[in-house]
């Protein structure tokens, strides 16, 4: 009789686990669930059908800064940025249909998707700036980023703490403006002091310079 009960308990906390989500869960809630799943990379391949229509196939976004480019990004990253998109802590109406729980109705479809991603090959390509302000993007980087997102550009997958090496400049630039301007709400408040103190030319350097490391090498998924 013990046995069975715990083979009830069991296959009901399978069932909490990977099924539908909750509408009391919290994004952190959410995060835990989605994390200690084990993915399924073949149905994130079907569900990233749906992502590669303004994604590209390969990954790649766009040049023009409207698509980031997310091929080979450390899973933890994604499944975050998924998931504030659901609870409104990122802001773009295509990915908030996209992480709405229509279209990924299930832990387990984050789960999945953001493993399949994570698993692509990082690609290089990315739209560059006009080169003009590279060196002093450098150096401001160097002093005011690298801490967190590494000499490299690197990131930090345990953190999910993004890779920014090889990202499209107009992307990159964009979102250093929109977390100024508050319209990432998801950008801690050290972030945006940190910012406020950019000039153009920071933010036109550091994205520049970002957006050419294209060999800095993803370090985990």
């Amino acid at each position: 009789m013990r046995n069975i009960l715990l083979t009830a308990v069991a296959a009901a906390s399978l069932v909490t686990m990977s099924g539908p989500l909750s509408a009391a869960e919290t994004a952190q809630q959410l995060r835990t669930r989605v994390n200690m799943l084990t993915p399924d990379v073949m149905h994130g391949a079907q569900l990233f059908e749906r992502c590669a229509a303004c994604h590209a196939s390969d990954g790649g976004g766009v040049e023009d800064g409207s698509v980031p480019d997310i091929a080979g990004q450390y899973r933890s990253v994604l499944v975050k940025q998924v998931i504030d998109y659901r609870f409104a802590r990122r802001w773009d109406p295509r990915m908030e249909v996209i992480a709405a729980e229509h279209s990924l109705s299930r832990p387990q479809d984050i789960a999945d998707v953001t493993a399949f991603i994570a698993a692509m090959p990082f690609r290089s390509g990315a739209g560059h700036g006009d080169g003009n302000d590279v060196a002093h993007g450098q150096q401001v980087y160097g002093e005011l980023c690298a801490g967190c997102h590494g000499r490299e550009g690197g990131g930090d997958a345990a953190k999910a703490v993004p890779r920014l090496a090889g990202q499209h400049y107009e992307y990159l630039r964009r979102q250093l403006y929109d977390a100024v301007d508050r319209r990432r709400p998801n950008f801690s408040a050290d972030h945006v002091r940190l910012l406020k103190r950019f000039e153009r030319a920071d933010f036109a350097g550091v994205a520049d310079y970002l957006s050419r490391l294209e060999d800095a090498p993803a370090a985990g998924r």
